[in-house]
């Protein structure tokens, strides 16, 4: 009961969030006080876990070429709008968000959730993107950042992932704490076609790993523009190692 309550309530706050978000005098102010709001919101209710067994822990993947190599002045946890603009990046609005764990099941506190990901039409926030720069959405911030609190939640306001050449769609991510890397991975849309044909999922060879990167990317419930939502739980081993 109390986990069902918890869903439906962090569901409302993002619900709330964007209407607001979307109303005519939505300010770059207002946008980051409900992001906060939705941040604070969505850990009232979380329970920390504790299972007799450890949970798997989520396997580490690639960090790719792409890693920003100049970060943006702007690395907040919402990549639709880039500073003060008005004007949101392209792409499939997506609210994403989880946990960070120990193995244990018990939340991570202070952990640097950073993320990034190629914009709408497939280019990085990165000097090297194979020419792609004329077709660079610069609305799209391309990489944020996010400190888990008590409940080690964390959330970010992004977009749905696309392919391009060579991957399947995918974002990117990196834990980080007390100023050390502890984990880098991929998050995946669950049942993509181009699943089957990338390299770096196909580089799993167990089912429960691919299983433990691998999202649903479902509408979420009372968005009137057709928004979506991922949850993606982050399990970096036990709290002593880190």
């Amino acid at each position: 009961m109390i986990a069902e309550f918890s869903e439906r309530f962090k569901i409302e706050s993002i619900r709330d969030a964007t209407m607001n978000a979307s109303s005519s005098n939505y300010t770059s102010t207002s946008r980051r006080g409900f992001l906060r709001q939705l941040s604070l919101g969505a850990s009232v209710l979380a329970v920390p876990g504790a299972f007799a067994e450890e949970l798997m822990r989520t396997p580490r993947l690639t960090e790719g070429p792409f890693y920003p190599d100049k970060l943006p002045l702007d690395t907040d946890n919402d990549l639709l709008i880039v500073n003060d603009s008005i004007t949101q990046a392209g792409g499939d609005v997506t609210w994403l968000n989880g946990r960070v764990l120990d193995a244990r099941g018990d939340p991570i506190r202070n952990a640097l959730v950073e993320i990034w990901q190629c914009d709408n039409n497939g280019v990085y926030l990165h000097s090297g993107n194979f020419g792609g720069h004329d077709k660079q959405d610069t609305h799209f911030q391309g990489f944020g950042r996010f400190l888990t609190g008590s409940t080690g939640e964390y959330v970010f306001r992004t977009i749905k992932p696309v392919p391009y050449p060579g991957r399947t769609p995918h974002i990117h991510y990196k834990v980080k704490r007390k100023g050390k890397d502890v984990l880098t991975t991929q998050c995946f849309i669950k049942g993509h076609p181009a699943n089957a044909r990338d390299g770096v999922w196909l580089g799993m060879r167990d089912e429960k790993a691919r299983a433990a990167v691998t999202v649903d990317f479902a509408l979420l419930k009372g968005s009137q523009i057709g928004e979506l939502t991922a949850k993606f739980d982050l399990v970096v081993g036990l709290t002593s190692e880190l």
